[in-house]
C-alpha cells in the first residue's frame, strides 16, 4: 500500500470491520464438484450472536485497514451520476475528478488530507466538518474516507446495489482464486445497506466447482418488535458464484429460517 500525505488523526469512535487488506479465509473451501450445503447452526447459536453486542463477523473474515481506526468516521464508494453503482478506473487523475465532483455535491463537505492507494482501490482521506448542533456527532470534526475501485481488480458497472439477487459485477484481479471471491463477497458485504440495526454474518463459506467459486454468507437479522414486542429473526443465505475464467459474479438471496424472539432476564429466548 503506497500512502502520500498525512492520515487524518483520531477524532471520535471506529465503526466495525469493513473490508480492505483482509485476513485468512473464514472457513477451507470445498474440492471442486463438491456441492455447497453447509448446515444452518442452531437456533441459540443465532440469537447468542444476533443480541451479542460485542460479535459482528466469524473469526477470519476479511477485514478493513479501516477497521482499527480508534474513531468513528465515515467511508463509502463513489457512485456514478445516477447513484445506482460504483465507479472504477485505473487512472489517479480521473478517479480523484470524481471524488472531488463526489465531495462538493455532499451537504458535509471535506478539507483534502490524504490519498492511499493499493491493488483493489483509490482512497481519498478528508477532514469532514459538522455542526456542532448535530446531536449523533460527537465532534465537529471527523475524517471521511472515499474510494474508487480500480477497474483492473474490481468493475461494477451496471450493478443494482439496491437488489441483493442478480449481476454482483465482475472480478478482474489475476489470478483468480477462491480467496478472491471470498474477499470481493466479504468486501461488498460491508457497503450494502441493511435496514436494521443488529445485522450479524453468522458464517462465512466457500466451495468450488469446475466452472465457478462459490461464497455463501449466513446473515442473521433482527428486526424490532418495540420494546415489549418480539423481534422478527431472519437467517438469510447470500450467495456469490463467479465464473472461473472470466470473474463475472452473479449473486442470490434467499431466507432459509425465521421465528420470533426477544431479550429476557438479559437473555434472548423465542416467544411463543
Amino acid at each position: 500500500m503506497r500512502i502520500s500525505a498525512l492520515i487524518l488523526a483520531p477524532a471520535l469512535v471506529a465503526i466495525t470491520a469493513c473490508g480492505g487488506s483482509g485476513s485468512t479465509a473464514s472457513t477451507p473451501d470445498k474440492p471442486a464438484g463438491v456441492a455447497e450445503t453447509p448446515a444452518l447452526p442452531s437456533v441459540s447459536d443465532v440469537l447468542a450472536k444476533i443480541y451479542d453486542p460485542n460479535y459482528s463477523v466469524p473469526d477470519g473474515f476479511f477485514v478493513d485497514d479501516r477497521a482499527s481506526t480508534p474513531v468513528s468516521f465515515t467511508m463509502h464508494h463513489v457512485l456514478d451520476d445516477s447513484g445506482t453503482f460504483e465507479r472504477c478506473s485505473d487512472d489517479f487523475a480521473e478517479a480523484l475528478a470524481w471524488e472531488e465532483a463526489d465531495n462538493a455535491s455532499r451537504a458535509v463537505q471535506g478539507r483534502f488530507v490524504a490519498t492511499v492507494e493499493n491493488d483493489r482501490y483509490f482512497e481519498f482521506a478528508r477532514e469532514l466538518s459538522y455542526n456542532a448542533s448535530i446531536g449523533n456527532v460527537g465532534d465537529i470534526v471527523s475524517p471521511g474516507f472515499a474510494r474508487v475501485f480500480k477497474c483492473s481488480n474490481t468493475e461494477r458497472t451496471g450493478v443494482d446495489r439496491h437488489i441483493h439477487d442478480g449481476y454482483a459485477g465482475r472480478i478482474n484481479a489475476r489470478p483468480l482464486t477462491a480467496e478472491t471471491v471470498r474477499v470481493f463477497s466479504e468486501y461488498l458485504w460491508q457497503f450494502t445497506f441493511f435496514p436494521t440495526a443488529r445485522k450479524k454474518v453468522l458464517e462465512s463459506t466457500g466451495s468450488m466447482t469446475a466452472d465457478s467459486y462459490n461464497r455463501t454468507l449466513l446473515l442473521g437479522f433482527a428486526m424490532s418488535g418495540g420494546a415489549n414486542g418480539c423481534d422478527t429473526i431472519e437467517v438469510v443465505e447470500w450467495r456469490f458464484s463467479t465464473d472461473r475464467l472470466s470473474g463475472e459474479t452473479r449473486k442470490s438471496w434467499q431466507v432459509v429460517d425465521s421465528y420470533s424472539a426477544r431479550l429476557q432476564n438479559g437473555g434472548a429466548v423465542l416467544c411463543n
